[in-house]
C-alpha cells in the first residue's frame, strides 16, 4: 500500500531538487542513481519480511512495523512527497530482490553484520537489541540476566529449543533441571501461567510484545540487557539496507538517523511495537561492517 503527503508547493520541489544535485557527489558512479530516481518519481519501493515487529504488511493491507515506520519519517524529511511501495519476501530472498533490482530499500530490521556487508550497503542503525525475560508482575525471583538465574537455586526459566537463549543459559551455568526447554513460545509461556517456571528467556523485543499480548497485566518484561560471551556482549544492529552504489541515497538517510534516532518523538513512533530508549544503538554501520567487511 502506499502512502504520500500533500505535495509540496513547486518553489520547494524545485529548490529541493537543486539540493538533491548537490548532495550526489561528482564522483558517483553511474549506478549512484536510486536517490535521483526516487525523488523524480516520488516513488520508492519496500522490501519486509512479514516479521513483526520489524517490518509487515498488516491484515488491513497497510506497510508498518519498525523499520517502515523510520523509513516514512526520514522519506518525509527527505521530501514529503515521496511514497512507499510495501513488497513482502522470504527472508532468504530480501537481500536478492534489493541486487536484482526489485526493491530499493530492505526495511526489515536485518541485523548488520560484517558478512551481509560484503553484500549490501548498510545505513547506521536504528536499535540495538538484546536480552530480557517475561516474569511475573513484580519479578518476585528478581531475574534481571541468566547468571540471576543460575546464582538462585530456586528460580527456573523456560527456553525455546533451538534458539540462542539455550546458549546464554548453559554458558552461565544454569543446570539443566532449571534450565527447562520447550519445543515453541506458546508452550514455554504456557508453563510460566503454570506457575512451573519463574520466567521465560526471549529477545527483549518478543518479550516486550507478549507482555502486552498475554496475561492482562499478570507478566511484564524485564530490562534489556546484553549476554556476554568469551569476553563479548552479544547485540542484535537492526538497519535499512541498500545495493552497492547506492551511497548518495545512504548518505541522506543517515544524516536523518543521525538527527531523528534516540529523540523523544522517534521512540514515541516506535513504543506500539516494543521499542524503547535502552535499545539506542551505540555503533556506526562503518563500525559494524569493519570486522572482516
Amino acid at each position: 500500500m502506499g502512502y504520500r503527503t500533500q505535495p509540496a508547493p513547486a518553489w520547494r520541489r524545485k529548490a529541493f531538487g537543486l539540493a538533491i544535485s548537490i548532495l550526489i557527489p561528482a564522483t558517483a558512479n553511474a549506478e549512484d542513481t536510486t536517490l535521483e530516481r526516487v525523488t523524480e518519481e516520488d516513488m520508492i519501493r519496500i522490501a519486509v519480511a512479514n516479521e513483526q515487529p520489524y517490518g509487515y504488511i498488516d491484515s488491513d493491507g497497510n506497510l508498518t512495523g519498525e523499520s517502515p515506520t523510520i523509513a516514512r519519517e526520514i522519506l518525509r524529511r527527505i521530501d514529503p512527497d515521496i511514497r512507499m511501495e510495501g513488497e513482502a519476501f522470504d527472508w532468504s530472498r530480501l537481500i536478492p530482490s534489493l541486487q536484482d533490482g526489485d526493491v530499493d530499500v530492505v526495511a526489515a530490521g536485518m541485523f548488520i553484520t560484517p558478512e551481509r556487508c560484503r553484500e549490501v550497503t548498510f545505513t547506521d542503525p536504528t536499535y540495538v537489541v538484546g536480552e530480557s525475560f517475561l516474569v511475573e508482575s513484580g519479578n518476585p525471583e528478581d531475574i534481571g540476566d541468566y547468571h540471576s538465574v543460575s546464582e538462585n537455586p530456586d528460580a527456573k526459566v523456560a527456553l525455546v529449543a533451538g534458539t540462542v537463549e539455550y546458549n546464554f543459559a548453559m554458558h552461565a551455568g544454569i543446570p539443566a533441571e532449571r534450565a527447562i526447554l520447550y519445543r515453541d513460545f506458546t508452550r514455554a509461556v504456557d508453563a510460566l501461567e503454570a506457575g512451573e517456571v519463574d520466567a521465560v528467556g526471549l529477545t527483549s523485543l518478543t518479550a516486550r510484545s507478549l507482555a502486552r499480548r498475554v496475561g492482562d497485566g499478570r507478566f511484564e518484561a524485564t530490562d534489556q540487557f546484553y549476554p556476554v560471551i568469551n569476553g563479548e556482549e552479544q547485540k542484535g544492529y537492526g538497519a535499512f539496507a541498500f545495493r552497492k552504489g547506492d551511497e548518495a541515497i545512504v548518505a541522506a538517510f543517515n544524516r536523518e538517523i543521525d538527527d531523528f534516532i534516540g529523540t523523544d518523538e522517534h521512540w514515541a513512533m516506535v513504543e506500539e511495537f516494543g521499542f524503547a530508549p535502552d535499545m539506542e544503538p551505540d555503533m556506526t554501520a562503518e563500525e559494524l561492517c569493519s570486522d572482516g567487511a
